[in-house]
This record gives C-alpha cells, sequence and structure tokens, in this order.
C-alpha cells in the first residue's frame, strides 16, 4: 500500500512537471572585449538546444553585422516609444547608446520550454535576476587586463582614448562578477566554449527538467 502510494504521488509530480515545463534562461556577460560575442555565437553553432535573445539598440550597425541577428538596430525615439510602452524585459545605457530585450519574446519561448540565452551586461543581468530568479547566470572573464585591452585595439574601431574609457569601465563590469553563478575565463576560445556549454549541458539535465523530459521513459521504467 505504502509502495502504491508512493507510485501515484511519482506519477501526479510528472503529470505537473510535463505541463510546466520552462524553458531555462541563460545570462552572459562580460567587460567589452572580452570576447563574449564570439564565445555566444561558437555556442549556438555547436549546441542547437539554445536561442539567442535579439536585442533592441540605437547603436549603428558595426561591420559585418545583420539587422535581426545580431541586434534589432533603431533610433532613440523609437526606443524610447517601446520602453514608455512597457516593451522592454530589461533596458541600459551602454556607452551611450541604449540597450533592451524584448519582454514578450522571452516570455513566450520560455513557456514553450525554449531555452534561451541573453547577452547582455551586469546592469541587464540585475534587471533580469528580479524576474527570473532561477535564471542561470555567466560570467566572462579576460585572461588579463593588457589581454583585454589588445584585443580592443584589434579591432580597430576605436580611437585610443575610446579604449581607455573601455578599459575604465571593464574594472567596472568586472567588480561585479560576485553577483554571477558561473566564471569563464576567455583565454583560449575552444577551452572557454567548452566550458560554457557544459553549464548549458548541466542544467538541461537537472532533475526537474530530466523528469519532465524522459517522463516517458520514466514511467516505462517504474
Amino acid at each position: 500500500m505504502l509502495w502504491d502510494l508512493i507510485v501515484i504521488r511519482l506519477l501526479i509530480k510528472l503529470s505537473d512537471l510535463k505541463n510546466n515545463m520552462q524553458g531555462n534562461l541563460f545570462i552572459v556577460s562580460a567587460p567589452s572585449g572580452a570576447g563574449k560575442t564570439s564565445l555566444v555565437h561558437a555556442l549556438l553553432a555547436c549546441n542547437q538546444e539554445i536561442k539567442l535573445s535579439v536585442s533592441y539598440t540605437t547603436r549603428t550597425p558595426r561591420p559585418g553585422e545583420t539587422e535581426g541577428k545580431d541586434y534589432h538596430f533603431i533610433d532613440h525615439a523609437n526606443f524610447l516609444a517601446m520602453q514608455k510602452h512597457g516593451d522592454f524585459l530589461e533596458y541600459a545605457e551602454v556607452y551611450g547608446n541604449l540597450y533592451g530585450t524584448s519582454k514578450s519574446w522571452i516570455e513566450t519561448e520560455i513557456s514553450k520550454g525554449n531555452d534561451i540565452l541573453l547577452e547582455i551586461d551586469w546592469q541587464g543581468a540585475a534587471q533580469i535576476r528580479l524576474a527570473f530568479s532561477d535564471c542561470i547566470s555567466i560570467f566572462i572573464l579576460p585572461p588579463s587586463l593588457k589581454a583585454l585591452e589588445s584585443r580592443l585595439q584589434a579591432r580597430g574601431q576605436d580611437e585610443p582614448y575610446v579604449i581607455m574609457q573601455r578599459l575604465n569601465a571593464a574594472k567596472e563590469d568586472i567588480a561585479h562578477v560576485g553577483e554571477f553563478d558561473y566564471v569563464i575565463i576567455n583565454d583560449q576560445l575552444e577551452i572557454a566554449l567548452q566550458q560554457l556549454n557544459a553549464v548549458v549541458v548541466a542544467t538541461g539535465l537537472r532533475r526537474d527538467r530530466q523528469l519532465a523530459r524522459q517522463h516517458t521513459l520514466i514511467d516505462q521504467l517504474q
């Protein structure tokens, strides 16, 4: 009788999980020049189970960036209108440009059980945690400030004084590393990619996630 009761309770638990399975929300943050964007693109290429949230921004596209793929590029007035309307889950000003994350898109995808990745700064990450307390946050660090400076210079996009501003801002960004769940040092891209993917895969193997995904197998095994 006791065993039958345990089985019944487990089946009820599995049924609840199947009906309420939500996707995971990952946050990836880093100081400018730490290689965050390259790392995220590499992750998306090797792991088809996760989707990238495309942010809105008022900055102009950089060489090679595509509308709707890298960002939704809009002007300042339209951004403020969306902000006033409550369209953003989070928004922030970075180096004079505005960035925001679509609230409705994130909520819809998560409710479908899809895993979503947000590539945002620490300010945006703090706002996301207020709405999604169970999100998984990852901070990417450069191996050294010297390496960070070299990467910023290699871009060939900024004047020397702008690079110095970014280096100073990077120190402020790095001061918030303790707010994140995982920390990855991006010295070698391949190793950093393996570590980032390990976090994503391990999260998908959590008990509740597996009980929901593998309910048919678990039912058979019982």
